[in-house]
C-alpha cells in the first residue's frame, strides 16, 4: 500500500491554504498548526509542525512551509 498524497494549495486571497490527502479535503490551514492539527485528526498523531515542515510526503504549492501570509 503506498503513503498517502498530501498536498498544501497555494495560498488564497484570505491567506489559507487548502490542505488534501489523496481526494479528501481536511480544510484550510492558516499555520503549521493548523496543518498539522488536520494531518494528526486523520490518523498521523504523532506529526507536529516541525514533522509536518519537514516531511517529504507534503506536497507544497504556491511556496514552502515558511509560506503564510496573513491577508488584510
Amino acid at each position: 500500500m503506498s503513503e498517502p498524497r498530501v498536498i498544501v494549495d497555494a495560498p488564497a486571497e484570505g491567506g489559507g491554504r487548502r490542505v488534501r490527502v489523496d481526494d479528501e479535503v481536511l480544510g484550510v490551514a492558516y499555520s503549521l498548526r493548523d496543518l498539522s492539527v488536520f494531518l494528526q485528526r486523520a490518523g498521523a498523531e504523532s506529526l507536529d509542525e516541525v514533522d509536518v515542515a519537514d516531511s517529504p510526503l507534503i506536497e507544497w504549492y504556491g511556496g514552502g512551509p515558511e509560506v503564510w501570509p496573513r491577508f488584510r
